[in-house]
């Protein structure tokens, strides 16, 4: 679906952006932003059930979360990998190519996922004293993160199958498969958790197994609905021939991408460490895991057209046209940027009701509309930097998206929050000052990054364009 002639000079619409094909941007963002409001929904019910048992508890939640986050970064970067890979490939015409591309980033996350499960479970309690957990958090943050530490490798695998299932724009599938998880999950939190519908309640443990079944579901489908669409051929691992030719380009992209998502969240883990040595820290925490899961209500739309660009710039540039990769990233960075400031906008007379619903304790409330306050207001920074993050991504830019967003977490929002929270305001107030600060910072280097560097020669080019007759 294409801008008539007619609308678009009457609306005097740029070529460009007359030439963006919006009805494929939207087939591809709509099942996507059902995927994340069922994500949201599982999420916010983790921490609004926690939060109904105590405040230690949903602490103990918000930490193993981010632990977890932490722990699929290598799923992250593999899914990077694979949606490079595997978009370009479909976008060339070459499913065999996307097969083993998608065969060879399941087998990696397999043996990645449970090898730094096992590791993580034997250095647990260092782990725990490296982020200032404080002592009477820990029995429950230790428990939390043993369970998570058993559905990480499920985790993993549906979230790599998850991008994979995307890149080859398959966005139903995935659809359906995050819905039934989401109803394990919530089922599991309210039913299991806090004993509704006259069901044993087994507090934490009900909400840490619940999520730890909705994983192992969910993968299982993820790999039957891979071989049923498609994405798995007649063997999952390529041969041995194809692999020295083929995964150097998936570990090209998947190494940056890996660290990045580690120095990222490593940042994140720190930002804890800095909230839980706070003087009041429990309440602090709290807040800020449960303003972390409000706020991702406005990013479910930012995150879709994320991936949408993902996916369109990767089939452009495999298909050779590095012009029309450029105006789809363009134009989705305008949409994303106006339409999620409108949604931000709207919900800034509910932050209030919103921090009341999420706990019942003043302290906390205060935390979370302090939070809130500064990552709503940067809204128009954030969602479209996600979508240049999206463009880098389906190019195989990842370098760029490392030095950038590293830069920014590690240079200027730690060292600047430690400052403001420790010595100026004396509370995570200044935390959240300064994720505002380094926020603005990060997407204005992307756009400088978007306009001035040659990020499609990252593609899949002729020099990989090779053995076109192979097969897996």
């Amino acid at each position: 679906m294409r801008f008539s002639s007619g609308i678009a000079a009457h609306l005097h619409l740029p070529v460009w952006f007359r030439q963006v094909p919006f009805g494929t941007i939207w087939g591809l963002v709509w099942p996507q932003m059902m995927m994340l409001l069922c994500t949201i929904v599982i999420n916010l019910t983790d921490i609004w059930a926690a939060g109904q048992l105590s405040a230690e508890v949903q602490a103990a939640v918000g930490i193993s979360f981010q632990i977890q986050v932490f722990l699929l970064v290598f799923g992250v970067s593999l899914g990077a990998g694979g949606m490079a890979a595997v978009s370009q490939s479909m976008g060339a015409g070459k499913l065999w190519r996307a097969q083993n591309y998608v065969g060879l980033a399941l087998s990696s996350c397999a043996v990645l996922s449970v090898g730094v499960a096992v590791l993580v479970w034997l250095l647990r309690g260092p782990v725990l004293a490296l982020l200032q957990t404080p002592e009477g958090l820990v029995p429950a943050t230790s428990y939390m993160v043993r369970i998570m530490l058993f559905g990480l490798p499920f985790a993993c695998a549906t979230q790599v199958a998850g991008t994979l299932f995307r890149a080859a724009r398959q966005v139903i599938a995935p659809l359906l498969i995050v819905m039934v998880s989401c109803l394990l999950n919530v089922a599991g939190d309210l039913c299991l958790g806090l004993g509704w519908l006259g069901f044993p309640a087994f507090g934490m443990g009900g909400i840490a197994w619940s999520t730890f079944a909705a994983s192992l579901v969910s993968a299982v489908l993820s790999l039957i609905c891979l071989r049923k669409g498609g994405l798995i051929g007649k063997r999952l691992m390529p041969r041995l021939r194809w692999l020295k030719i083929g995964a150097p380009y998936l570990f090209k992209v998947a190494l940056p991408a890996c660290g990045n998502s580690m120095l990222w969240h490593a940042g994140y883990l720190v930002m804890f460490g800095i909230t839980a040595a706070l003087p009041d820290s429990v309440s602090a925490l709290a807040g800020l895991t449960a303003g972390n899961r409000i706020e991702s209500l406005l990013y479910m739309p930012a995150n879709a057209f994320m991936v949408t660009a993902s996916i369109l710039v990767g089939n452009a540039l495999g298909a050779g046209d590095k012009a029309l990769a450029k105006r789809t990233g363009l134009a989705l960075f305008f949409l994303s940027g106006i339409s999620m400031s409108a949604v931000a906008a709207c919900m800034w007379p509910f932050l209030p009701d919103l921090a009341g619903f999420f706990s019942s304790e003043a302290s906390v409330q205060t935390q979370i509309l302090n939070y809130l306050f500064f990552n709503v207001l940067v809204v128009p920074f954030t969602v479209s930097g996600l979508v240049l993050h999206g463009v880098m991504n389906g190019a195989g830019a990842t370098v760029y998206s490392l030095v950038v967003n590293t830069s920014s977490i590690w240079l200027v929002r730690l060292p600047l929050g430690w400052g403001l929270a420790h010595f100026v305001f004396h509370d995570a107030y200044g935390v959240f000052m300064a994720m505002f600060v380094s926020m603005v910072i990060q997407t204005s280097a992307m756009v400088w990054v978007f306009f001035r560097k040659d990020w499609a020669s990252f593609a899949l080019g002729a020099h990989t364009q090779h053995h076109s007759k192979e097969k897996a």
